[in-house]
């Protein structure tokens, strides 16, 4: 396997850290993590001391990008040929690692975990979203992204460059994009996600709303035009 870095942002995981690691300690062993304390109020920090897991500390509340940035960063300097974000609440199974690695061995830039690349997309208001950006993102780009949410993502060297450098590139829907658009493959692996099962998400319908608006007005108007470095 390439050597490969799970990074998994964590806010207020206090409730959820351990069965995160402890899942990939089981399934994933042969390959490292590092959590990155995104400045939680809770008790994450003790969690991570107490456990003695692997995690860089922020002082501060610096969002997802600014965290996963961080664990790019991270990856960057200590040479590892793929990154794989994770999430630190626990929907995500370490079980897909070895399925998401290998379509980056077999070529492919960004591999995505999917909820939906043999199962179909439900008829929900909460996918209405997902839905949406889906169909931005194919009439942009001729390429369909079934699940373009899922924070689910190994990506290779090159693109750890990209995302560990570019303020302007966040770990979202929207950026796809612009990989696509400069010659990046992308390919999708079907996974099984679980819900949350402690804390809360901070998209509530309100946010998702905000969260969908912003992500087709990136896609139509700024990641559509924008130049990455090779």
């Amino acid at each position: 396997m390439l050597k490969t870095l799970i990074i998994i942002p964590a806010y207020n995981e206090a409730l959820n850290i351990k069965n995160t690691i402890e899942d990939i300690k089981e399934n994933a062993p042969d390959v490292d993590y590092i959590v990155v304390n995104d400045g939680s109020k809770d008790d994450t920090l003790e969690k991570l001391n107490l456990y003695n897991y692997n995690y860089i500390n922020g002082f501060q509340n610096q969002g997802l990008f600014g965290a996963v940035q961080t664990g790019f960063k991270w990856a960057l300097y200590n040479d590892y040929d793929v990154a794989i974000q994770f999430d630190g609440d626990g929907q995500h199974s370490a079980l897909y690692i070895k399925d998401l690695v290998k379509a980056i061995e077999e070529g492919n830039n960004i591999s995505i975990g999917s909820r939906f690349v043999n199962e179909k997309k439900p008829l929900t208001p909460r996918m209405l979203g997902s839905r949406l950006i889906t169909f931005a993102i194919k009439l942009m780009t001729g390429k369909r992204i079934n699940d373009p949410t899922s924070g689910f993502r190994a990506y290779d060297r090159s693109c750890i460059e990209h995302y560990a450098n570019d303020m302007n590139n966040p770990p979202e829907p929207d950026t796809l994009v612009c990989m696509l658009k400069n010659g990046k493959k992308i390919k999708e692996v079907q996974v099984t996600m679980s819900e949350r099962e402690y804390g809360e998400s901070y998209l509530n319908p309100i946010n998702s709303i905000k969260y969908m608006v912003t992500q087709l007005i990136s896609i139509f108007l700024i990641q559509s035009f924008r130049k990455v470095g090779k």
